[in-house]
């Protein structure tokens, strides 16, 4: 018997868990240099619906699906919601645990009385109510599980998008700065010459200042232009996962064309939007927390099986039942906090999809107005282009002033920058009805 119990101890105690620490490191890999290999193969490796297979050379110039696919597999903040989101699998795994029993020993020793043995008692007992609600706990704890996860894609879905958004400022941002130089670089020259004439008495003094006006300003939007464009890349970097400084180089895209109605995006964001289906299932979460409530109310059964030896002898064998009664309480305030809980969510549900079609409408008619801004700024722009060109050969040849040449290429400029302008507002609002549909627009007729 007592070798008996020895190993029945043994075994139990090899089926537990050990403690092992496991502190922080003092060089976390997330702060080590990207190696291109180990980041190509982990976009090899990853799968999501919305992003088309590719193959990684950050050598060349990324397409905007890579730039979602480094995005969702890169990025140090999707990594800790992904091991965060191993919490809900380890609470649907503790949820389906059946409950351990208890055991109670006892003796008392007779000290004054005829009787020669000790009063032995021992108890086994077993928590019935959580077997009760095990079924219905575990219900609970997979809807949460799958809302952490939908909640999860959703945020990769963002980041990805957020990434794509922020390579579109990038390009345009390029433009941009590559316009301002030239205009700096003309006004400034444009002021030398204005300054050399003032000192020889062929120009006034007016025409000077609004020559050095001229050129400050245009150094002062090529210093605000290459500003936004380092903090666009460095942005970009940081969506990336990548080391400060590195930027990699983006693909050129043409514009997109013009996406369907408010009513069938919507009708694809109530299917294909994560936020959306991830509070589905906290509300199905919320359903069983409300059975559970009502399951709580009836009373909780403890079932103990006896064993006693009294200082007589007599050996006592016999069950016992222990329950509270549901006299009062009757976890009405439990249910109550559960229902209202389950209705509270169901607003936000309604609410969000109400905004979420909102949203999706605001965005089309940002589009709309881009689209039409793009078109206006197009037009005349062969005849801009033509008359700076012909200008810049008469100044050339003598026939024309330089200042004339100068200001019909910045004409043209102006409105380069005004098309760069609107193509970069078409592109970023594009994106982001993408992101409020939760489809890419590949898919959108489909």
């Amino acid at each position: 018997m007592k070798r008996f119990t020895l190993l029945a101890l043994a075994l139990l105690v090899s089926g537990c868990a050990h403690y092992s620490p496991a502190p922080l490191e003092r060089a976390p890999r997330v702060l080590d240099p990207v190696v291109a290999s180990v980041l190509e193969a982990k976009a090899d490796r990853i799968h999501r619906p919305w992003l088309e297979p590719v193959t990684l050379d950050l050598s060349g110039r990324l397409t905007p699906n890579a730039i979602a696919t480094i995005a969702v597999v890169n990025n140090p903040d999707l990594e800790a919601a992904r091991v965060r989101a191993d919490v809900a699998d380890a609470q649907v795994f503790a949820a389906g645990l059946l409950p351990d029993p208890s055991v109670s020993l006892g003796a008392n020793k007779v000290l004054k009385g005829s009787d020669p043995f000790l009063d032995i008692a021992t108890s086994i007992g077993l928590d019935i109510n959580a077997l009760r609600t095990r079924g219905v706990t575990r219900e609970k704890a997979m809807a949460e599980a799958r809302q952490v996860r939908l909640d999860l894609a959703w945020k990769e879905w963002q980041t990805a998008g957020q990434a794509r958004i922020q390579a579109v400022r990038i390009q345009w941002l390029d433009e941009v700065t590559a316009l301002a130089r030239q205009s700096a670089r003309a006004q400034e020259w444009l002021f030398e010459r204005t300054r050399d004439a003032a000192r020889r008495g062929d120009v006034s003094g007016n025409r000077l200042q609004l020559a050095r006006v001229a050129a400050l300003d245009a150094t002062t939007k090529l210093r605000t232009a290459e500003l936004d464009l380092a903090r666009a890349r460095s942005e970009l970097s940081k969506l990336l996962g990548l080391p400060p400084g590195v930027v990699p180089r983006l693909a050129p895209t043409p514009l997109p064309p013009e996406p369907p109605s408010t009513s069938v995006l919507f009708a694809l964001a109530r299917v294909n939007r994560m936020d959306l289906r991830a509070l589905q299932a906290g509300y199905a979460a919320r359903e069983a927390g409300v059975h559970k409530a009502v399951l709580d109310q009836f009373p909780n059964l403890n079932l103990t099986v006896n064993a006693i030896r009294d200082s007589a002898g007599n050996t006592l064998f016999g069950p016992a039942v222990d329950f509270r009664l549901p006299a009062w309480n009757r976890n009405r305030g439990g249910i109550a906090v559960e229902r209202a809980t389950r209705a509270a969510l169901r607003t936000e549900y309604e609410a969000r999809l109400f905004r979420t079609r909102a949203d999706i409408a605001a965005a089309e008619s940002g589009l709309a107005e881009a689209f039409s801004r793009h078109a206006d700024a197009q037009q005349g722009l062969s005849k801009l282009r033509a008359f700076a060109d012909a200008a810049r050969r008469a100044a050339d040849r003598g026939d024309l002033s330089q200042e004339t040449a100068i200001a019909a290429e910045q004409s043209l400029r102006d409105r380069l920058s005004q098309i760069a302008q609107t193509d970069q507002a078409i592109r970023e609002q594009m994106i982001a009805i993408e992101l409020l549909t939760g489809t890419p627009r590949e898919a959108w007729q489909s």
